[in-house]
């Protein structure tokens, strides 16, 4: 397999965690929320899942007992941030170390085991696609954010419910002043994003890199809050900047493999180089921000 391939087969199983997280906390900023935690979120999901799947229990078990501790830790972000009007930033940022707190606590003793990964699904005739078909085998988690992508791309742009999303997100009294619960329609996207980035964690840790690492989320939850701005708050821009930095992620085994000799720890920093890049080219386009940004995006709102 030459480095194209490889890159091509590797790189959405490697974006698959940034795109999860990434697609929840579009929804809560698509409703007005910011939410810093979900490095931690994804942490937590990541050591819950691990134990699950580890003493036993399958894959889907281990999925559904992570999404429930995102959601979890999500609702204590929802209770301060929204319920008790506190800053959003600075719950956020509590709740993240929060959630790599009990990751730590729980995964303790898992330290340096490994579990076995999921099966990968082949798209028959597809994946046997010279150079590109490796693209059409992967598992079944991909396949579902693929879908999840869709659904949300489909949800923003032709439904009610995101309709009532960008409207609560852009202004909350006048969503309110029709009748609209605002704080409801948050909690209830906050906790999406929860249960988003818990499943994210635990594809991390149960397939994508089957085994247990203190820390080994990596910064990956900062780059999927990063990912939502670079997106501009779009799902099929969060979906392309999603596959980006898996490719960026795998840098590191692709030089290997062409022999190049630059230092591992270049390779390894390039997503975090590029996200910041990305961000400032971004932000420094007011245009760009006022035509996609969210209104009222961190902003606390009082009924």
């Amino acid at each position: 397999m030459n480095a194209i391939e490889f890159i091509l087969s590797g790189m959405l199983a490697a974006a698959t965690p940034f795109l999860l997280a990434a697609l929840g906390e579009l929804v809560a900023e698509r409703a007005g929320v910011l939410n810093l935690g979900v490095e931690g979120m994804m942490a937590l999901g990541a050591a819950l899942a691990f134990i699950v799947v580890y003493n036993g229990g399958g894959h889907f078990e281990g999925f559904i007992v992570a999404a429930l501790g995102g959601i979890f830790v999500s609702l204590l972000f929802a209770f301060v941030a929204l319920g008790l009007r506190a800053n959003q930033v600075a719950t956020g940022l509590a709740i993240g170390i929060l959630g790599a707190g009990l990751s730590a606590f729980f995964g303790k003793s898992y330290e340096s085991f490994t579990v076995t990964g999921l099966n990968q699904i082949q798209i028959p005739v597809l994946s046997n696609i010279p150079v590109v078909g490796g693209l059409f085998t992967q598992d079944c988690i991909v396949w579902l954010s693929l879908l999840a992508s869709a659904g949300l791309w489909y949800m923003f742009a032709y439904t009610k419910i995101g309709l009532l999303l960008r409207a609560v997100g852009e202004n909350p009294k006048a969503a309110q002043s029709i009748g609209y619960p605002v704080i409801a329609i948050r909690v209830g996207a906050v906790a999406f994003g929860g249960l988003m980035a818990g499943i994210a964690g635990a594809y991390a840790s149960t397939v994508y890199t089957p085994l247990w690492a203190d820390g080994m989320i990596a910064g990956r939850g900062w780059i999927a809050v990063a990912l939502v701005v670079f997106g501009t708050w779009m799902v099929g821009r969060v979906f392309l900047g999603a596959c980006l930095f898996g490719m960026l992620s795998l840098a590191g085994t692709v030089v290997q493999l062409t022999g190049l000799a630059i230092p591992s720890q270049l390779l390894a920093s390039l997503p975090y180089l590029v996200t910041i890049i990305v961000l400032g080219i971004i932000s420094s386009n007011r245009r760009l921000l006022k035509l996609n940004g969210i209104a009222s995006l961190g902003e606390t709102y009082e009924r």
